[in-house]
């Protein structure tokens, strides 16, 4: 079961989340994820779990919970949503 984890610490890391998650149960996989130009933190990121129980366990934990001064919030991820290939909105052009 993939997880979203938001309002993260810009600080925290990968392994620091598997850590977190891993006392509910197996990780599969982490990904924090990160701006593409500053390569910062975007304060937020995915966790995956093998089993749906555990990663239920997990979410019923720390949803709520603080990480260095901050409540998360913890929830089963939704599939990402397909994007437009069309115009900006803005009016903008893609190709600059």
């Amino acid at each position: 079961m993939k997880i979203f984890v938001g309002n993260l610490p810009f600080g925290t890391t990968q392994e620091e989340l598997e850590a977190l998650f891993s006392e509910s149960g197996a990780v599969t996989s982490v990904n924090i994820i990160t701006d593409r130009f500053s390569g910062k933190s975007r304060g937020f990121g995915f966790v995956e779990m093998e089993n749906q129980e555990e990663a239920q366990a997990a979410i019923e934990r720390l949803n709520g919970n603080e990480l260095q001064g901050r409540p998360l919030t913890v929830n089963e991820a939704r599939p990402q949503r397909e994007r437009s290939r069309g115009p900006r909105r803005d009016g903008g052009d893609r190709n600059w």
